[in-house]
């Protein structure tokens, strides 16, 4: 046997194989392994072939015994039986006289229906192999055609002129794609929420798509433009704290925070509502804040410290009010882990969802962490307690 490509390529969705199955006596049934390359990307059903090839006896050595061969002999008896109604004596030295090499003319009638029981190829040699997308993949799909039409699930574009076009039209709350009609009008709050966010929706649009270059472009790109609009909207809130007599401390946890976490709190519901368990939703917050921690402020820091150091001066930044806000941080961080180790017990289930008091319960819980932070490091900015 072997497989062979189909809408599958081997390396890429299987593994290519080829080999021989052995049959033993009273076996029927065999099993050929391929092996699957698995993939984090949804991808339509591929498929892929194998082909059996011409089955081959287990000749048997010149010195073979009367049980070396059964089938041969059994048949040559049957074969007997049929013909002339009753068994014969033949045995399996039909085997030593090695039949198999004898031309047609030179076999008996017994000899010619043994050959018959040979084993032989079926008439289908040729299977296709289907390789389905998981369940829970499809599933999650399926969701989005259903909920947004079929263009919910192109997650990319092919040319600026889509991106253009997509930034330009006025979508629809509802309705759009739906099975029983036509996709629904644009609503008054639609074209203000299209008017207030085209400047953004043309500004992203000017990112290359996510075909060019298998997606690396879309991506540097996207990370440029991430970093730019950090820069300006903490320069922003900076400007506005000064603005309102607000303290740059205050400030830093307040707008800026918030500019920077509404996009991973809405990143995370997504992946709290779509996957079957908490750590993508999770994993999103605990890996933002790190990249923020270690990579934001490390490489700041780093670049700013080789800078001084190659002008021969130190680069020294006093802690401030950093001290006592990292530690009412991390003493809430513990109280939310506990919250989270709490709900995992049998009667909730989960870090998320479960009845729906413990749900809102666990939402205030957490919102009013947030407050108290935010309440505790603005006293402590202006002086109202001291540590």
């Amino acid at each position: 046997y072997r497989t062979e490509d189909g809408t599958a390529k081997a390396g890429k969705d299987y593994v290519e194989t080829h080999g021989y199955i052995v049959f033993e006596n009273n076996e029927a049934r065999k099993t050929i392994p391929i092996g699957i390359v698995p993939e984090h990307c949804y991808e339509r059903n591929v498929s892929l072939f194998v082909e059996l090839g011409e089955p081959e006896e287990d000749q048997p050595s010149e010195t073979s015994t009367e049980m070396s061969h059964p089938y041969s002999a059994l048949a040559a008896n049957a074969a007997h039986a049929f013909l002339y109604g009753s068994y014969s004596n033949i045995t399996y030295n039909l085997v030593s006289n090695n039949i198999h090499h004898k031309r047609e003319d030179e076999l008996t009638v017994e000899e010619k229906v043994a050959l018959e029981g040979r084993p032989r190829l079926g008439l289908v040699p040729r299977v296709q192999i289907n390789i389905r997308e998981s369940d829970e993949f499809k599933n999650t799909v399926d969701k989005l055609v259903q909920k947004r039409g079929a263009s919910a699930v192109s997650v990319s574009t092919s040319s600026w002129g889509e991106q253009f076009a997509e930034a330009i039209r006025v979508n629809s709350e509802g309705g759009e794609g739906e099975e029983d009609g036509p996709a629904e009008a644009p609503s008054c709050g639609g074209y203000v929420l299209h008017i207030l966010t085209i400047f953004w929706k043309i500004l992203f649009a000017f990112v290359p798509p996510a075909d060019m270059c298998s997606g690396y472009l879309c991506f540097v790109f996207s990370i440029f433009w991430i970093g730019v609009l950090t820069a300006v909207i903490g320069d922003l809130a900076s400007h506005f704290g000064c603005t309102v007599g607000l303290q740059d401390a205050v400030t830093a946890i307040t707008f800026v925070a918030l500019g920077t976490s509404v996009p991973d709190t809405f990143a995370s519901k997504v992946a709290a509502i779509q996957d079957a368990t908490a750590d993508n939703s999770v994993g999103n917050v605990t890996g933002s804040n790190a990249v923020n921690v270690f990579l934001g402020i490390g490489v700041a820091w780093s670049i700013a410290a080789i800078y001084h150091s190659w002008h021969g001066n130190q680069f020294i930044v006093p802690p401030g009010n950093l001290g006592f806000s990292v530690m009412v941080f991390c003493t809430e961080a513990l109280f939310a882990i506990a919250v989270l180790l709490l709900r995992r017990s049998n009667y909730v289930g989960g870090e998320l969802g479960g009845p729906v008091g413990i749900k809102y319960l666990t939402s205030a819980f957490m919102f009013g962490l947030w407050l108290i932070y935010l309440t505790l490091s603005t006293l402590e900015a202006y002086g109202v307690i001291g540590v």
